[in-house]
């Protein structure tokens, strides 16, 4: 692989001026926000894909953003950049590439990971979009002759969310006649809760594992073909119309029954919470239909060629991973709070949890030695107007420093009369928070303001500390132009980009996944044990 010898963050000279300048301190955003600065407002906005972010919330100065690009070039994101781009094995701890960018295809002249693997993807991504096809426009038939009206998606972590994410934050391109529904964990109220409402004349199964041997995944496919058989779809050819598998493994399903006909695969280079694009994402194409789907990958690709050419300082995703960096290590925040002010976004802050927590919650560089840096942060949220009902509390008064990503939508297209009304009030409720969390309320404005609402001076002053906010909570604002597929396309790639900048800058792996790993294997073995003859007694 062709990288530069890796340091450690805390050697590479750009990560010690970060550290002085953290020590001197930084003006509270009160200061920043006050007064007028059109080079810091130019330098803290940026635009791709369709999709602006505001950073002018951020608490940095042009000295720290000048430091923080230093930390890029010193960390050779770049570099790294360009051997992901190339199929490198930059997943070094499984000896195999991170090429999900692929998946999202492209107008190449000469594919950077060549026109074998860009053939696979063209040939796949045909195969599960005409299935897709067949299952909207009711050619694809149960074995009683029915139209299937029902998907259900079994599957987990990425298998789950990034197809429930999307389906859920594209409700308005759903196809009227066929439901998607999605069913991830192993309780079996989950599996019923579904199946209960659903006839099996009509229901279509999609088993998604990499492996095709998840046991949360396989419990729940061998109890969904039970309630086909007791609905009197017995054998192999009667259920087959009833069963999709979709597997890097298509040997193991083949060999549990699954019709090679209904099998869509992928590859051991595409990470499970990276699979959205692949045919992980067959329940988003039957749900938003072929050309939609077309539209979600064109959107993740304006977002990688943004990234792989746009200079650093204006590199979105770049920054997005920079500002965020500041914030873990520097700050001292080890949470990150996403706050989306658009109700279809109802699954995105899960979504991102495990593509960040998965991939950087690592306490090992990737030489080997012990992080000595604080990685991967917390990252939790759902919905903003919920949470200002709920958590916002903490963040504006509780003794966290919370760092927030705003997510907000320009236009609306919800087909109700006062549509538009609703929009005004969440957006404003967004802007709202994004000035209240940075620029909070001092003990003296808040004692005035008390006294002008006819508090005697005594009362105001008793009060004050109560109703003070101590405020300089930094904070992103992401704007996407209308929830479509292209914009969802690129908001995810952004993200995903954003996370493999992170872990260059940590020097930790963002591809593997160890820790699940290991509760896998630990359910395994106790499984057998429990399956083992007790011992015998003299």
């Amino acid at each position: 692989m062709t990288l530069p010898p890796f340091r450690p963050p805390q050697d590479r000279p750009a990560w010690q001026r970060l550290q002085a300048l953290a020590a001197q301190g930084v003006p509270h955003l009160r200061q920043l926000l006050g007064v007028p600065d059109p080079a810091r407002d130019a330098a803290l906005q940026w635009e791709a894909a369709g999709l602006r972010l505001d950073a002018r919330r951020q608490a940095v100065t042009p000295a720290v953003l000048d430091a923080l690009l230093a930390l890029a070039e010193d960390s050779g994101v770049r570099a790294q950049a360009e051997a992901q781009r190339r199929g490198e094995p930059i997943n070094a701890t499984e000896g195999r590439a991170a090429l999900h960018v692929a998946l999202r295809g492209g107008d190449w002249a000469e594919p950077p990971w060549g026109p074998t693997v860009a053939a696979q993807v063209r040939h796949e991504l045909d195969r599960f979009l005409a299935a897709a096809e067949r299952i909207r426009n009711g050619e694809w038939r149960g074995h009683s002759g029915e139209r299937i009206t029902d998907v259900v998606n079994i599957g987990i972590g990425g298998s789950d969310l990034g197809p429930r994410m999307a389906v859920q934050a594209l409700d308005a391109y759903t196809h009227p006649e066929v439901q998607v529904h999605f069913v991830s964990n192993p309780d079996a109220w989950s599996l019923h809760s579904v199946l209960r409402r659903l006839r099996p004349a009509s229901t279509l199964f999609v088993v998604q594992s990499k492996t095709f041997t998840t046991q949360e995944t396989m419990t729940l496919a061998a109890s969904a073909r039970r309630w086909l058989a007791d609905h009197g779809l017995v054998d192999a050819a009667q259920q087959a119309p009833h069963l999709i598998a979709v597997t890097a493994s298509p040997q193991v399903s083949a060999a549990q029954g699954y019709a090679p006909a209904h099998t869509f695969g992928f590859w051991d280079w595409v990470g499970g919470r990276y699979s959205v694009w692949s045919a992980i994402g067959l329940p988003l194409a039957v749900a938003i239909g072929a050309e939609h789907f077309r539209a979600f990958l064109a959107g993740g690709h304006a977002m990688d060629r943004h990234f792989w050419d746009a200079p650093a300082a204006r590199n979105l995703p770049l920054m997005l991973a920079l500002l965020g960096v500041w914030n873990r290590n520097f700050l001292g925040c080890p949470t990150h709070l996403i706050a989306a002010y658009a109700g279809r976004l109802f699954h995105f802050a899960r979504f991102l949890q495990q593509l960040d927590m998965e991939s950087n919650g690592k306490s090992t560089h990737v030489d080997g030695q012990a992080a000595q840096v604080g990685t991967g942060p917390i990252v939790w949220g759902g919905l903003g107007i919920e949470g200002q009902h709920a958590y916002f509390q903490l963040l504006h008064q509780g003794q966290h420093r919370v760092p927030v990503d705003f997510i907000g939508v320009d236009a609306e297209d919800t087909p109700l009369p006062l549509a538009e009304e609703h929009h005004r009030v969440v957006n404003l409720n967004l802007q709202a928070q994004a000035d209240a969390l940075a620029l909070g309320r001092d003990a003296a404005d808040t004692a005035a303001r008390l006294q002008a609402e006819g508090l005697s001076p005594e009362r105001a002053h008793a009060l004050a500390p109560h109703r003070t906010f101590r405020g300089n909570v930094p904070s992103n604002t992401l704007w996407l132009p209308a929830l479509t597929p292209h914009t969802l396309g690129a908001l995810v790639a952004l993200y995903e980009h954003k996370v493999f900048c992170q872990a260059a800058l940590w020097g930790v792996h963002a591809y593997d996944q160890w820790g699940v790993e290991l509760g896998k294997t630990m359910a395994q073995a106790m499984e057998h044990a429990s399956a083992a003859p007790l011992p015998t007694t003299r």
